[in-house]
């Protein structure tokens, strides 16, 4: 197994691919902040604001102007836990946390954006934008084929100058071009829409230090999302049910993507709405027909 992957439902990406021994790939941050302790500073969320020089403290220090956003720290579990946008300093007060944050409140496109490195210096791009959906949560994401310039430019040079001495794959997530999160790891939702060889090129590079990469033939991929209320124990639809989505035009793959024997408090997941499955496909018509099949199929 090339990947560490804790997700059973992506293990499909990596299976088949072989990989030295020695390897070890992350998939989840808190093996990235083991693993690579030279660089683990990027999970502070306030040391990466503030190396761009965006307005941000510590809460208890007070906003010149509002209104900001707020999270954690540091949060290695993700799902966006305890973010916030506070209008006012009168919901500053009251919005007061240890080990929180307020940045200035960044407008623009929400990117995330996958990079190979080598010793810091990016080596290939790839973005996604995404839909949002009712409660908070993304709906889909859109893969993009094309380049994103702006974002290139600022992280790159970001990397460039932080990173130096990691080679690996990382991922930032930019909002009007500006890092709000950076991660030493890449998005495994959607590696399948990556394009073929892409897995073994991820090898390679870990194994070897070097990234090769045949990416001419590239285009959009759509990774779209089942959401569901939060409360009810659910269960995983009949696996017929899971190869015929599978096997619908255009999908390129299905995760069931929650656990059907634990509690579903003891699931990581988004205020608004619990994750039940993800469709990945060529086109955004496709991971919608899929996503309505295995909707049906659990009763929601």
């Amino acid at each position: 197994m090339p990947v560490c992957e804790a997700d059973p439902w992506r293990l499909q990406y990596f299976a088949d691919v072989p990989c030295p021994g020695n390897v070890r790939i992350a998939t989840e941050d808190a093996d990235s902040w083991e693993w690579y302790p030279a660089h683990r500073w990027i999970y502070d969320k306030l040391a990466v604001a503030l190396s761009q020089g965006l307005e941000a403290a510590p809460h208890g220090v007070m906003p010149p102007a509002f209104p900001v956003f707020s999270k954690p720290i540091m949060n290695l579990r993700g799902m966006g836990t305890g973010s916030r946008v506070i209008a006012s300093a009168e919901e500053y007060a009251h919005a007061l946390t240890p080990g929180h944050f307020w940045c200035r409140l960044l407008t623009g496109r929400h990117v995330s954006s996958d990079v190979a490195l080598v010793d810091g210096v990016p080596r290939w791009w790839r973005h996604a934008t995404g839909a949002a959906g009712a409660g908070g949560v993304f709906d889909h994401w859109h893969i993009h084929a094309e380049a994103m310039a702006e974002v290139e430019a600022w992280c790159g040079a970001w990397a460039t100058r932080h990173l130096r001495g990691y080679t690996g794959m990382a991922n930032f997530e930019t909002i009007g071009g500006r890092i709000i999160e950076a991660h030493l790891r890449f998005a495994d939702q959607w590696p399948d829409l990556y394009g073929p060889g892409w897995v073994a090129a991820l090898v390679r590079l870990y194994a070897e230090g070097v990234w090769v990469f045949t990416d001419a033939a590239r285009e959009d991929g759509f990774s779209v999302v089942l959401f569901a209320p939060h409360g009810p124990r659910y269960r995983h639809p009949p696996e017929t049910v899971v190869a015929a989505a599978r096997a619908m035009p255009g999908v390129s793959s299905v995760q069931i993507t929650f656990h059907a024997d634990r509690d579903p408090a003891r699931h990581a997941m988004p205020p608004g709405g619990f994750r039940l499955a993800i469709v990945n496909a060529r086109t955004l018509e496709a991971g919608q027909a899929g996503r309505a099949l295995l909707a049906r199929a659990i009763g929601v």
